[in-house]
């Protein structure tokens, strides 16, 4: 693969287990499952996924252990085109994530066992590819931070991915070019009742593009070209929201990486998103370039 990409995205990869069920079951019963899903997950392999569908060069820095676990995580990154050339092994076991995903809500509830994490060390700074941007999730914050500001001495775009509090992020928010977060984060973090609030707390700290996302309540974001623009999210038939947020990250760089402005590139991250609930698992229904189009063509004034 060309040492040039588009972008190098860092970030924890789990494998996802995900089961079907009817209904949320109470404490204590057995239920039967409709189906399961088993593949790569992860914020930003996930959306390093979505670029690669949409046409864009990518490469991944993650932690997978010694085991079949890691094993079928590289080999399926290997197969949507993505660089695994600087996947860090290690003899920790691969993170695992589980989950239920709900019929007909597509709601899902996920636990994420993991012990596995990257170091400022396991980033070799002089074998790094030449990319126009990085995408981070700020789970192993010391890593990220490391790269964010590596980023900064080469000029090349940062973008970060923070879906709700965990750890202190603080510190990668002034380096941030494209901050795109969950509600569930930005609220809290802000101490706001709504996103637009937030996001004028955020803009104190973040230099950035700012973007709240909102589920099916949409998005809003502000740069200092477009100001504030508002998106609604698309109504579709769910089947399941896992990486719905990822997807819409991926559809977000990708129009950046075209040279889009603000508005238009929210409309087609939250295209991309919609597209993805359609279909079980985190990556089964991302779409590529001209599913999301077509969707676009067709679905552009259905609104949930």
């Amino acid at each position: 693969m060309s040492k040039h990409l588009d972008c190098l995205g860092l970030g924890i990869s789990p494998l996802d287990i995900l089961v079907g069920i009817g209904n949320y079951p109470p404490v204590g019963s057995k239920i039967d499952g409709t189906g399961l899903t088993i593949q790569g997950g992860g914020p930003v392999p996930n959306a390093m996924v979505a670029l690669s569908r949409l046409g864009m060069k990518t490469a991944v820095i993650i932690p997978v252990g010694d085991d079949l676990f890691g094993q079928l995580l590289v080999e399926e990154l290997k197969r949507e085109g993505i660089s695994v050339s600087y996947v860090v092994r290690k003899k920790q076991p691969t993170a695992l994530a589980t989950g239920w995903i709900e019929r007909g809500s597509g709601s899902r509830t996920i636990v994420l066992n993991r012990q596995i994490n990257l170091t400022p060390g396991d980033i070799k700074l002089r074998d790094l590819p030449a990319t126009r941007m990085v995408h981070l999730d700020g789970r192993d914050i010391a890593a990220c931070l490391k790269l964010a500001n590596w980023a900064g001495r080469e000029k090349i775009t940062v973008s970060f991915d923070i879906g709700s509090i965990r750890n202190d992020i603080s510190a990668i928010l002034p380096l941030t070019d494209h901050l795109v977060c969950a509600d569930a984060f930005a609220l809290p973090y802000t101490g706001s009742s709504e996103p637009r609030t937030a996001i004028e707390k955020l803009k104190g700290i973040c230099p950035g593009t700012i973007v709240v996302t909102s589920g099916t309540n949409g998005s809003i974001g502000y740069d200092k070209i477009s100001g504030y623009v508002r998106q609604r999210a698309f109504k579709v038939k769910s089947i399941d929201t896992t990486g719905a947020g990822d997807t819409f990250h991926g559809g977000y760089l990708f129009g950046l990486l075209k040279g889009w402005d603000l508005k238009k590139r929210l409309r087609f991250a939250s295209a991309a998103a919609a597209i993805k609930c359609t279909r079980p698992g985190a990556r089964t229904g991302i779409p590529n370039y001209r599913q999301v189009i077509s969707f676009l063509n067709r679905s552009g004034g259905r609104y949930a």
